[in-house]
């Protein structure tokens, strides 16, 4: 194969593989960003996903979409397969530094392979997601590299060497440029992997889920009282004890009241449990209106909160368990399980379910912040800006 046939064979599929990354890229925007989108076309099935696998952590790289490192990838190729020409405009001289092009293609397209297998092991034994399309430019790499190398594996060694020698001689020659370029790539990298600003969904994924690791709750107070009594920003929460998002919900409020002065909790109880909610389908948290009976009798002796986080921490199924908790926290042992057992305490579970049925809560946790409706748990920098926004003011 001439060179000429080469390079065109290299940049054919490189203008392939640069359009199937614009498609990835409008694949994973809709599929983090875009709530009302409807599935895209390989979507397919719960194993065949590129929707699925958009959403996965597995479709970033230090903090950039993979998407993104894929047209970087063959804008670069495209670049090395022109740059023999470019050389001969005179104000682009600099880039004799690019002494073997086609070795540079074969490095750069055996590594982007080997980290494509990685990524497809990722995809299959993690997230068990398939994406079609980035399949396919798994393959239109593997090719890159084939073609440049001319199909011999053991120049592919030789092709490494060189790239590795040529990169060290236009260092020394263009030292400035290096460490210019150097430290731009340091510190852009080093803002990506760190603040994650250009995967925001991953960003709030990892904001919310570093919570779900603390196992006991550190701002735990005591009391019946969460808050000031005469807060500006009252949030009236809906949650269920068997909610993990819950528990990381009960974390964040809890260190909300640490930080700012003016604001109170009050909670309700909304167990997904068809022992006490007769208003959902399924029993999704067996347990839940167990557990939201020991809360409602640990507040008649004055510790609702710290029971509440002890019944996220501990999850007692039986009896004897919430007992232990009875113990630890000091309770009156006997008044508890009256209260437990009690028709009253039944009572006000059913009141706080219809009143959540009235409000159309069909998700744990809801919270209303002076009113205003907010599902789900957020990152807790955006909880934060909820609250100053409805008066919270930091202490």
């Amino acid at each position: 194969m001439s060179i000429d046939k080469k390079k065109l064979t290299i940049q054919i599929l490189t203008a392939i593989g640069f359009l199937l990354t614009i498609k990835l890229a409008c694949i994973y925007y809709v599929a983090n960003y875009e709530k009302y989108a409807l599935s895209s076309f390989c979507s397919i099935n719960d194993f065949i996903d590129c929707d699925g696998a958009a959403k996965s952590s597995v479709s970033q790289f230090w903090g950039i979409p993979l998407a993104y490192w894929g047209m970087l990838f063959y804008i670069t190729i495209f670049f090395l397969t022109i740059v023999d020409k470019l050389k001969q405009i005179k104000f682009l001289k600099f880039l004799e530094v690019f002494k073997n092009p086609m070795s540079y293609v074969t490095m750069l397209g055996t590594i982007a392979f080997a980290f494509s297998m990685v990524l497809a092991g990722l995809s299959l034994f993690k997230i068990h997601k398939l994406c079609v399309l980035c399949v396919i430019t798994y393959f239109i790499d593997f090719i890159i590299a084939l073609v440049a190398s001319s199909g011999k594996f053991r120049q592919i060694a030789v092709d490494f060497k060189t790239t590795i020698l040529d990169f060290i001689s236009g260092a020394k020659k263009y030292p400035k440029t290096f460490v210019v370029l150097l430290i731009f790539a340091v510190s852009f990298f080093t803002y990506s992997g760190v603040t994650y600003n250009f995967v925001p969904h991953i960003k709030k994924q990892k904001a919310i889920l570093k919570y779900r690791d603390i196992k006991f709750n550190p701002y735990r107070v005591k009391g019946n009282v969460l808050g000031s009594e005469k807060a500006d920003v009252v949030i009236e929460l809906y949650s269920d004890y068997v909610c993990p998002l819950c528990y990381i919900h009960n974390i964040m409020l809890h260190q909300a009241v640490k930080d700012f002065s003016n604001i109170k909790i009050i909670h309700h109880n909304y167990p997904f449990d068809k022992e006490c909610n007769p208003y959902i389908s399924f029993n999704m948290h067996p347990n839940a209106c167990f557990m939201a009976r020991g809360a409602i009798a640990a507040r008649n002796q004055g510790n609702y909160w710290e029971m509440s986080s002890l019944l996220y921490e501990n999850q007692p199924k039986n009896m004897d368990a919430m007992l232990k908790l009875v113990d630890e926290l000091g309770f009156n042992k006997d008044k508890f399980i009256s209260d437990f057992e009690s028709e009253q305490t039944s009572k006000e579970i059913e009141t706080e379910l219809n009143k959540a049925v009235d409000l159309n809560i069909d998700s744990t946790p809801t919270m209303y912040v002076n009113g205003d409706k907010i599902v789900g748990v957020k990152p807790y920098y955006e909880l934060k800006e909820i609250l100053i926004k409805h008066g919270a003011k930091r202490k």
